[in-house]
């Protein structure tokens, strides 16, 4: 069997030991007679499970106490309609930093369900190919929180800084935090935010689970006749276990905690890697006459690095002639073309060393 580099936006790339890992515990899991996938989620080998993979992500990026971490199902969109759901109950507006597809997708599903919002700052007006500055930020004077996706996997755009804005009475405006393309990156301050929420098919392990980190003092805000598996409160009291949780993505989800930690050697030293690779990539962009990325340099994003060739009807034969060689999931997004290599913590050195590659004969023999 032969193992390709697969640079998709999600569900995206695992491990290569994790899933050796899972497929040697597949049949019989430590010795109990079934799989993961069969046990109870009540079960006292599931309930282990759940609480070592919890451990490992709160000591892998230094979870304060008063934080509750839910591992949840829906999808990070699920959250677009929970957020303001568990946070407005008390009143006031939900504010907004739009700086992309998923962020406007946030922003329109909070006001399809008839909640007050405003837009604290915007990258439209620009293309999407740079932030907002930190100075131009301005919320609401009722604002209960101000939400940004710190990177668009579509577009590529990153934050370099970490929001901060306080209303017209002094009072600092909880942050909300869509990660779902660069949790477990690197280091992230958790303290610094309200709610981190992320899905968890780019760095956290399969399609299925969404991890939301949530300070405990924003619990028990929800609106009336919020349902019970939208309700925060509902969800930490009974840890995650109001229902049955995605059980075989949570557990693969700890495989990941657990490789993160032991075979990587945490967050600082995949910060370091993250960033080799991305510099690699982005030097072989700029210093070509062929390809090119659009978005401001200080803003480019380290895991979605989108690209364009200088003649786009080469595109169809640069994505077959890297799917031969083995790189596959180039393609970029329908809503802007185009290629994009995400460059999740599961992607190889070796992968970006082997698109450089192609990346250069190809425009040796094309262009």
């Amino acid at each position: 069997m032969t193992r390709h580099y697969n640079f998709c936006a999600g569900p995206a790339a695992l491990p290569t030991a994790v899933l050796e890992r899972a497929q040697r515990e597949m049949l019989d899991y430590q010795g109990r007679g079934l799989s993961v996938m069969e046990m109870s989620h009540r079960s006292d080998e599931f309930i282990a499970i759940a609480k070592q993979a919890e451990a490992d992500l709160r000591e892998l990026m230094a979870i304060p106490d008063n934080y509750r971490v839910l591992f949840l199902q829906g999808g990070a969109s699920m959250q677009f309609a929970m957020l303001p759901m568990n946070l407005l109950g008390r009143g006031g507006s939900a504010n907004f930093i739009q700086t992309g597809i998923w962020g406007k997708k946030a922003l329109a599903e909070a006001k399809r369900l008839g909640f007050d919002c405003h837009v604290a700052g915007e990258s439209e007006s620009n293309g999407h190919t740079e932030v907002p500055p930190r100075s131009s930020l301005s919320v609401n004077d009722d604002a209960a929180y101000l939400h940004y996706t710190a990177n668009e996997t579509i577009g590529g755009l990153e934050f370099d800084y970490t929001p901060t804005c306080s209303r017209a009475d002094g009072v600092e405006v909880p942050l909300v935090c869509d990660m779902s393309s660069s949790i477990l990156s690197g280091p992230t301050s958790v303290a610094d935010f309200g709610i981190i929420y992320a899905g968890a098919q780019k760095n956290i392990g399969p399609a299925g689970l969404t991890l939301v980190i949530v300070r405990e003092d924003l619990l028990g805000n929800a609106v009336a006749k919020t349902p019970t598996l939208f309700d925060y409160q509902a969800l930490a009291e009974a840890e995650s276990m109001v229902n049955t949780p995605p059980t075989y993505a949570w557990y693969l989800s700890g495989l990941v905690f657990d490789w993160l930690k032991n075979d990587v050697g945490g967050l600082k030293a995949m910060d370091a890697l993250n960033q080799r690779k991305a510099d690699k990539l982005y030097r072989a962009i700029d210093e070509s006459g062929f390809y090119s990325n659009p978005i401001a340099r200080h803003n480019r994003s380290r895991m979605n690095v989108p690209f364009v060739l200088a003649d786009s009807a080469l595109d169809k034969a640069f994505l077959s002639e890297a799917e031969a060689a083995g790189l596959l999931n180039l393609k970029g997004h329908r809503s802007v073309g185009g290629m994009r290599a995400s460059l999740y913590n599961a992607v190889p050195e070796a992968a970006v060393d082997a698109l450089i590659a192609f990346m250069h004969d190809f425009e040796q023999r094309k262009g």
